[in-house]
């Protein structure tokens, strides 16, 4: 099945009792574009085809996900890569235009020096919820940190909807 951008309906483009992994990755994709239908759409075409005729148990969602999403509404980045992750960061928060207040000269090799991963996504999520927004962190089986933003008012929807797709997630503010 193939969608054009013109004639596809962004709100119900699945049942609503529709249950298929690509129902919930649409939601998911709906949920990391709050407001942006169309790079949701974008994303989820780019998913389908990454993923083509992948039987739905052999499909790594999280992976795929993050890859086609990557630095757009999603990140992954060495977990010691503490530039790359304010980067990553700062730049998913700008879609809002949001800025997030580090604590310190991010441009500064001392900063880094004293960062950790947790501590900066801590300060993230603390930046992000007053303006209504969650940072999530997935885990991850490798040496890197992942993740993505959504709406606060969708924490209990997207714990549910990750339940679905077999997505271990949590709060930016839960690492420890």
């Amino acid at each position: 099945m193939s969608f054009s951008s013109d004639d596809f309906d962004h709100e119900h483009a699945f049942d609503d009792d529709d249950d298929s992994l690509d129902a919930y990755v649409w939601q998911l994709f709906l949920m990391i574009n709050p407001g942006d239908d169309d790079s949701a759409f974008q994303q989820f075409t780019a998913y389908r085809e990454a993923v083509g005729d992948t039987p739905d148990e052999d499909v790594d969602v999280a992976q795929v996900v993050g890859q086609v999403a990557d630095w757009r509404s999603a990140f992954n980045v060495g977990v010691e890569d503490t530039r790359a992750l304010v980067q990553a960061i700062d730049e998913l928060a700008s879609r809002w235009n949001l800025s997030i207040d580090w604590g310190g000269d991010t441009d500064e090799d001392e900063f880094h020096a004293d960062a950790d991963t947790s501590g900066l996504l801590g300060t993230a999520y603390d930046q992000l919820a007053p303006h209504g927004y969650t940072l999530w962190v997935l885990d991850t089986d490798d040496d890197s940190v992942a993740g993505w933003i959504t709406l606060s008012r969708n924490v209990e929807p997207m714990r549910e909807l990750a339940t679905e797709l077999g997505v271990h997630l949590h709060r930016g503010n839960e690492m420890g």
